[in-house]
């Protein structure tokens, strides 16, 4: 094992034996400090935040002193963003590369005193310390793998934006002010990151616009980018005033539009710490205004990306010396792939489809690219077929198999996650800083042993691992419906046939056994989770409510309402208005306005229930392959299976099994919907005892009605009827493209219009 990969174990398991100790607070003394008399504005920060850590910790604020057992020290031996903790002379010595790294080293020690990044965003409380030792021996050293880390604050509107303006701190009106990006750039110190792309939605006052808050970010050492459809740090639908500058049309209105960015690049000239998304997109993330055809949005777009460089060179200087992201997103990848000239020099930042599956990868030439590449990753989302706006349920399974993907294709750049807000998403965001962080943080081997490690730090290691089990079965339901898909419907369709563009929840494919199965798979995970509960310490007690109750409670009474009858569906919807007044009232009020359990109002959120299906359950049997080939993993935490097997190209699956009744049968592959890593396609086969292979692709036409099915329930499903007779038989299933992740073969016996169990 790494000494980085052991050193993130000592982190995750700050409770090891230890052969020789020296002691760092004897119970009796405050800790004493020493740190460079010149240092970045983030080394400040960071140690005020360590220091109240410390005093929360151990009862006593610590103090500067000449002999100080802590000692802060700047090093260039070590990669940027790095740091590096050793014991010398009976001293803690923590060297930083920069200002980011000695702040990084820092709340690290923070750590290893049983400190959680989430102390604050999600009040886990600290245990008291009488004593805080370390291994002499203990060299911990630690640099990123991915250059820029982050996230983009977006679909703010019903959770971080009232939370802000109403409840953290006062100030104008949809104004997400300086006091609160103060707390998420302190979290993000705390999870190694070093980015944000600020929230940008309509009702938001601008991050530019807020007094103070460029010189917050700068003061914590973070990068201030803008995401995919706002160039050169502008927020268009807060800053671009049609009445006052014209249309927001670079081909009636160019002028206009340039002097709109430059206006930016003269305000950030003298600052530092900047990241220029380059490209044009419509106001309101549309396409490019006053362009009709393909050749003319092409011609357009080339021409911004041209006059965009001479902007940069005339303003701050070399344009290859500035950070640039370019983000080939919805019609501007075919705009890209039609030959678009992009500098070398400017990162390629490729996305998922909006629901975890990433759409493109770095091909062998884009990989030389000396601009790299990045990601963009949602971890919510506003939009068809169904937002995800309410809780944070994504698989852990997926962000690794994904982001291990990007990773292997070069893309080390940029890592951006989308949150609607870091408090909801906790867990999911960690594990994807994790790995910005330290790609090697986790495999797909051990995703269970990080979120173990995860509910342990937070809660404590008996709670944490009696609630494991029950965490791990949370997100196998969520993974096959999430709570904000259970009403079977969707969003944005014909608004001529649909108030709103909403349809109304009606038909449930789900039989009375089904549903029960899964109403009652959601009361064993929260007896579960009550027995955890005993071992819990009662200051942590609003921690354990956001980050467990609350979602698995608000999760299950979700599904009862949909699929349980009219008197117990009531009760249900009261149970998630109640929970959600708990969680805005928990710890004095502090996150009042933060929960909303119907984002946007959507139908799924009220009142409502479903109206099963009558028919009889198919049965079925999930059949095993022999063995995993050399080359293929098995991924924890991913897919309905739980262990769904990432095949790559060539490599084969084989799964025997012995039939009793000659018969009709059919066999269902169900896949994880992934996409081609490139434009290519997606394809894999199946032969039974021999048979020449049925092939079939998985690429499916972004927004198909097969597409959105496929990320509604989490998996992409082929069906083929044979016909068997008694006997031993095989299938084999054969990975013709890069990218398939095999998740469950379920076999079926056909009769009589009825599915019967294989015996």
């Amino acid at each position: 094992m790494s000494r980085r990969l052991f050193t993130l174990f000592l982190i995750w398991y700050p409770i090891f034996t230890l052969a020789s100790e020296l002691v760092w607070f004897d119970g009796q003394s405050p800790i004493t400090y020493q740190m460079p008399k010149k240092v970045e504005p983030v080394v400040k920060i960071a140690l005020d935040m360590w220091k109240d850590d410390m005093r929360q910790v151990t009862g006593m604020t610590p103090v500067g002193s000449s002999k100080a057992v802590v000692n802060l020290v700047q090093t260039k031996e070590i990669p940027v963003d790095g740091f590096r903790i050793s014991i010398q002379k009976d001293k803690i010595i923590i060297e930083g590369s920069n200002g980011r790294g000695m702040a990084y080293g820092l709340l690290e020690l923070s750590r290893l005193a049983g400190v959680s990044p989430w102390i604050w965003w999600g009040d886990v409380v600290p245990a008291k310390k009488e004593r805080l030792t370390i291994d002499e021996d203990l060299v911990c050293e630690q640099s990123p793998s991915v250059e820029f880390r982050g996230i983009f604050l977006n679909d703010e509107d019903w959770s971080l934006r009232p939370w802000s303006n109403k409840t953290f701190e006062s100030g104008t009106k949809g104004q997400i002010g300086p006091r609160t990006y103060r707390k998420v750039f302190e979290l993000l110190l705390r999870l190694r990151a070093n980015t944000i792309w600020p929230a940008m939605h309509e009702g938001t006052v601008a991050f530019f616009k807020t007094p103070g808050a460029k010189a917050v970010a700068d003061s914590c050492g973070i990068v201030v980018g803008t995401s995919h459809c706002e160039p050169l740090l502008r927020n268009n639908v807060g800053e671009w005033n049609t009445n006052e500058r014209g249309r927001f049309n670079y081909r009636t209105n160019r002028e206009a539009v340039k002097r709109y960015w430059e206006e930016r690049l003269k305000e950030v000239k003298h600052s530092h710490d900047n990241m220029f998304t380059i490209g044009m997109r419509g106001i309101h993330d549309s396409s490019m205004e006053g362009y009709n055809t393909e050749q003319e949005k092409f011609e357009g777009l080339q021409q911004v990306i041209n006059d965009q460089q001479d902007l940069i060179r005339k303003h701050l200087g070399a344009p290859s010396k500035q950070m640039q992201v370019f983000v080939p997103y919805k019609e501007v990848l075919q705009l890209y792939e039609g030959g678009l000239q992009v500098p070398d020099y400017v990162t390629l930042m490729w996305c998922d489809d909006n629901y975890g599956y990433i759409t493109r990868l770095s091909d062998s030439r884009e990989q030389q690219r000396s601009g790299g590449a990045g990601l963009y990753y949602h971890l919510s989302y506003w939009g068809r077929p169904h937002d995800y706006l309410w809780l944070t349920t994504t698989q852990p399974g997926l962000i690794y198999n994904e982001l291990r993907e990007a990773y292997n294709h070069n893309m080390r750049k940029l890592w951006i996650a989308n949150v609607h807000d870091p408090k909801v998403a906790a867990y999911d965001l960690e594990l994807f800083l994790d790995m910005a962080w330290n790609i090697n943080a986790v495999s797909g081997s051990t995703l269970r042993d990080h979120l173990k490690a995860w509910l342990c730090r937070q809660f404590g290691t008996e709670a944490g691992t009696r609630l494991l089990p029950a965490m791990h079965e949370f997100f196998r339901l969520c993974g096959e419906r999430r709570p904000e898909f259970m009403g079977f419907t969707q969003v944005e369709l014909d608004k001529e046939k649909y108030h709103r563009g909403l349809s109304l929840v009606g038909d449930v494919p789900f039989t009375r056994r089904k549903a029960a199965e899964r109403m009652a798979a959601f009361s064993r995970i929260k007896s579960d989770i009550i027995e955890a509960q005993a071992y819990i310490r009662p200051e942590l007690a609003d921690a354990f409510f956001a980050a467990i109750q609350y979602p698995v409670w608000a999760a299950s009474a979700m599904n009862t309402k949909i699929l349980a009858d009219s008197a117990e569906s009531h009760r249900a919807y009261q149970e998630i208005q109640s929970l959600t007044l708990q969680y805005n009232e928990m710890n004095g009020g502090k996150w009042r306005h933060l929960m909303n359990a119907a984002p946007r109002k959507l139908p799924v959120f009220e009142d409502v229930r479903g109206r099963l299906n009558e028919a009889k359950d198919s049965e079925y049997r999930i059949l095993t392959p022999q063995s995993i080939p050399s080359g293929a993993e098995t991924i924890q935490m991913l897919g309905h299976s739980m262990k769904a097997i990432a095949l790559p190209k060539d490599e084969t699956l084989t799964y025997d099994f012995e039939i009793k009744t000659d018969g009709d049968y059919v066999l269902t592959t169900a896949l994880i919907p992934t996409h081609p890593i490139d434009s290519g396609d997606l394809r894999y086969s199946i032969s039974i005892d021999g048979t020449p292979p049925t092939i079939y692709s998985l690429k499916e036409p972004f927004r198909s009605e097969r597409w959105k099915q496929n990320v509604l329930c989490g998996q992409t499903q082929r069906e083929i009827t044979v016909h068997l007779s008694r006997g031993h038989h095989s299938i084999v299933i054969k990975a013709l493209d890069e990218h398939i992740v095999v998740d469950q073969v379920r076999f079926c016996i056909f009769s009589n219009d009825n599915y019967d169990l294989i015996r």
